[in-house]
């Protein structure tokens, strides 16, 4: 009951420090800092659902019966 009470208090101001040392090491404000990571995890997650739906398995099945086909 300690341990979540001491981990509720402190993983805020963890997470503010490695936010301001890493924004600080990287040379960026902390709002530009936040942007980016933002802006890395929406790309990341794009490409990822492109490739899903490219490999989809039926969509990938029809491509394979229709390359047999040729």
């Amino acid at each position: 009951m300690i341990a979540l009470v001491v981990f509720r208090i402190l993983a805020p101001w963890l997470l503010k420090l490695a936010t301001r040392l890493l924004a600080r090491s990287l040379n960026l404000p902390e709002p530009q800092l936040n942007t980016t990571g933002t802006f890395v995890v929406t790309r990341r997650q794009a490409v990822e659902q492109s490739i899903i739906s490219k490999f989809y398995p039926f969509r990938l099945a029809r491509r394979l019966r229709a390359f047999r086909r040729k």
